[in-house]
């Protein structure tokens, strides 16, 4: 996870990221607008920053639902989320209480960031830097999913997936990543791994 900035310079950087990761996104203020991925993230910073303070839990959760209802990605409260984050299209996209994520990392739509367990503590993914889920993946339980992994679409992860790997299937399998693979900008889904 990155240090402090400040909130111009995070908002600046998520209608970037958008722009960056996006070859629809025309400009700033239209994701600013319409894309309720950057949306998500700006109230779960909210919701995040609430959190931390036992007295505003409440108002959180009301918060993180709010946002859930008018994008269709629910990320708790409590969740760790770093920096650039891009939800691209985001409809169904659950990140579950205690999952942690790194800086610069890519979710398609419909992935879910969730438990296996109802027990207290840790039950949710921790995701490295530059980590790209493919739609429909689930990575489910306190695995880790290193700097640079893939998830390729509908894959169900349920192990580690060690950095730079590429994981596809249900269960998922772990695949190295060829030597020739493209960069997460060129890359238009893990599944090509397949």
């Amino acid at each position: 996870m990155s240090g402090p900035i400040d909130a111009w310079q995070l908002l600046q950087e998520d209608l970037q990221v958008a722009r960056n990761r996006d070859p629809a996104a025309r400009s700033s203020l239209e994701v600013a607008l319409l894309y309720p991925g950057v949306h998500a993230v700006w109230a779960h910073r909210l919701a995040h920053r609430m959190w931390r303070h036992p007295g505003l839990r409440l108002g959180a959760r009301i918060v993180s639902q709010l946002a859930r209802s008018a994008t269709g990605i629910e990320i708790h409260p409590a969740a760790t989320v770093g920096r650039r984050l891009f939800i691209d299209h985001g409809m169904g996209v659950v990140i579950g209480e205690t999952a942690v994520i790194g800086d610069d990392v890519t979710l398609f739509h419909s992935t879910t960031l969730g438990g296996r367990s109802m027990t207290h503590g840790k039950r949710h993914p921790t995701l490295g830097n530059r980590v790209v889920v493919g739609a429909g993946a689930k990575v489910l339980g306190a695995v880790w999913v290193g700097d640079d992994a893939q998830i390729g679409a509908n894959a169900v992860v349920v192990k580690d997936v060690p950095e730079g790997a590429v994981a596809v299937g249900v269960p998922a399998k772990i695949k190295s990543r060829p030597q020739s693979s493209p960069t997460v900008e060129h890359c238009e889904d893990p599944a090509i791994f397949i």
